[in-house]
């Protein structure tokens, strides 16, 4: 017996129940980079959930090389502000005409704005500096780091709390501000609190400063040069073909039909199902 994906049940034995993994894909789709913010707190236990999440991130050799600052004194804050300033004038010198004014058009903080910031770290070789996994590739620690951002970037925005990563500053100058050791390295600067607004698209999209890459030109098979998927040659469906197609988001929603239609809008793919009537709306559905 198989599946109706294809797959024989027992391969499947360790998936998430539909609504977990609805709710995880949710959280990655409408994840945005948020600038604007509410001044109401973020209660502890919220908070104490996005950093439990955070340090159960995957590291090299379960090094959780990570610390987590949390920023609430606004002399400090005002501080980094004044850095993120002069930072921005250096940015802005990058680019000419019409690009540099919108750039300056870009509000791109909320260091003052939100309730609070906080700084993820990274401390190389904190245990030893022998450390498993750790060979040549010097930065994995950086990476691991990395990926705790992500975790607690996809817990906020599972909580409703918006974050906004501020990359225009200078890491020497966070360090003195807030006393970082000179062998930690200042990972993320990230803006925190609840916002009015999830945008359906990132915001450098909807001011057409960007937009996003489809995936099917980003994926390559057995080597850089090759884009041809072999396993299509055997009547399956390539592989550039299924990451465009809302189908396969179908299993999420049963019943639901697909509207293949492309909007041009870079939304959740799970809004291209429709007629999903009687399904819960995890923007709505608190229970």
């Amino acid at each position: 017996m198989k599946h109706a994906n294809g797959a024989p049940p027992d391969v499947r034995r360790h998936a998430l129940a539909n609504a977990y993994r609805r709710g995880l894909y949710e959280a990655i789709f409408r994840r945005r980079d948020i600038r604007h913010f509410r001044p109401d707190p973020v209660p502890g236990e919220v908070l104490a959930r996005i950093l439990v999440a955070a340090h159960h991130a995957a590291s090299v050799g379960f090094t959780q090389p990570w610390d987590f600052i949390v920023v609430r004194e606004l002399d400090r804050r005002r501080e980094v502000h004044r850095i993120f300033t002069d930072e921005r004038a250096t940015n802005a010198a990058q680019f000419t005409g019409a690009r540099q004014q919108k750039f300056l058009d870009l509000k791109l903080e909320g260091i003052l704005d939100a309730p609070f910031n906080l700084i993820v770290t990274c401390e190389p070789d904190r245990d030893s500096p022998a450390i498993l996994g750790k060979t040549s590739i010097r930065e994995v620690e950086i990476y691991s780091s990395c990926l705790a951002v992500g975790n607690l970037w996809l817990a906020a925005r599972a909580e409703g709390v918006g974050i906004g990563w501020v990359s225009i500053l200078r890491n020497d100058d966070i360090r003195r501000i807030f006393g970082i050791p000179d062998h930690v390295i200042p990972i993320a600067y990230l803006c925190m609190g609840y916002t009015d607004e999830f945008p359906a698209e990132p915001m450098l999209q909807r001011v057409e400063w960007a937009s996003r890459i489809p995936p099917c030109a980003l994926i390559h098979f057995d080597s850089w040069a090759h884009r041809d998927d072999p396993a299509a040659a055997n009547d399956n469906p390539a592989l550039a073909d299924l990451v465009q197609s809302p189908a396969i988001w179908r299993e999420l929603l049963p019943g639901a039909q697909v509207d293949g239609a492309d909007t041009g809008v870079d939304v959740s793919p799970l809004d291209r199902l429709t007629d999903k009537s009687g399904l819960p709306d995890p923007a709505r559905d608190k229970h």
